[in-house]
């Protein structure tokens, strides 16, 4: 039998992932017994202390045994960490060396959500891709910059390491391992016992463009604060350098350096976040909300619009506004 190892992080405040983990694996063993089978994973909780409090002690969660207590395991999951990321991996340094320790002795290891955070402070994620949830997307950028940060995929599959996009997503990365280690046959049942539509590849549909604003270049702030407020308005790159007095060659540096764009692709993405609340809430047809933010040519808006949720306009307008219809 197989050792799958759900860690239970200090100062950890995510219950939904680890209860989530325990389930599901705990629903394809007993489902995998049912065909005739011995149960694939022995499930157990470890950690660094022997109870952990969440929501402000509202929850309790005593982990099974404690981390050094195993000494080989075969499949680890992280849970979503607790916001203050940087606080979480100081209170667990000893768990992260762990992490990496099981991981060179053979073991895989799964994150969820923003437990890449500490996924990620192994240097197990080093020039390999990574998703986790979209709003931690910048300061994850600016944590590990060696990590190749995929905020679109949901899941990512790398040399026995696998990480998911945000917060629910992370049942599609459990589906997504119940195959690998079951059978597809289980991965079906255990997503129709949990109401979980399998075969889910992108957060994008989800995602919340906002603007990429923590950083202190007041040059590139003015200029995304310009863009954003005339997304309508088609400014180059040599434009906005115009106006703020700086060479373009310059003006484009900072500008990435600081957003992860180049200002046409922040002019897009801004755009498109909109265009969508446009389709989600507004009275306009496509056509109409197209022209509302800055597009003449319907193919040019149809591509870029897919590009970025993952979606048409009609499939974004049909999942999201209630009374849809496309003149």
């Amino acid at each position: 039998m197989l050792h799958l190892t759900i860690v239970v992080p200090d100062g950890q405040n995510n219950l939904s992932s680890m209860i989530g983990s325990f389930k599901v694996f705990n629903r394809a063993n007993e489902y995998w017994e049912s065909l005739g089978n011995k149960a694939v994973f022995k499930v157990q909780l470890a950690g660094l202390s022997q109870r952990v409090e969440l929501y402000d002690g509202l929850f309790v969660v005593q982990p099974h045994t404690h981390i050094s207590a195993i000494t080989k395991t075969n499949l680890i999951i992280i849970p979503a960490l607790n916001r203050d990321y940087i606080k979480s991996l100081k209170l667990n340094t000893a768990l992260i060396d762990w992490l990496k320790e099981q991981y060179l002795g053979g073991a895989e290891i799964a994150s969820i959500c923003t437990g890449a955070f500490m996924l990620a402070a192994t240097g197990l994620l080093d020039g390999k891709n990574c998703s986790t949830h979209w709003i931690a997307a910048g300061q994850f950028k600016g944590m590990f910059p060696k990590v190749h940060l995929q905020t679109e995929q949901l899941i990512t599959d790398e040399q026995g390491i696998y990480t998911n996009g945000g917060a629910f997503s992370f049942l599609n990365l459990l589906l997504y391992l119940v195959e690998k280690y079951y059978d597809r046959k289980t991965a079906i049942y255990c997503s129709k016992i949990l109401q979980v539509d399998i075969d889910r590849h992108s957060q994008s549909p989800f995602t919340i463009f906002t603007g990429q604003k923590g950083h202190d270049d007041q040059v590139v702030k003015k200029a995304q604060a310009l863009i954003e407020g005339h997304p309508q308005q088609l400014f180059s790159a040599a434009e906005l350098a115009e106006r703020f007095s700086i060479s373009r060659r310059n003006f484009d540096r900072r500008f990435i350096k600081a957003t992860g764009n180049t200002p046409a692709e922040y002019l897009q993405r801004v755009r498109v976040e909109v265009a969508k609340k446009e389709l989600e809430n507004g009275a306009k047809n496509i056509t109409e909300v197209m022209y509302a933010v800055g597009y003449a040519d319907q193919k040019a808006f149809r591509q870029t619009f897919k590009k970025i949720t993952g979606l048409s306009p009609l499939e974004y307008r049909s999942r999201y506004h209630k009374d849809a219809s496309v003149l």
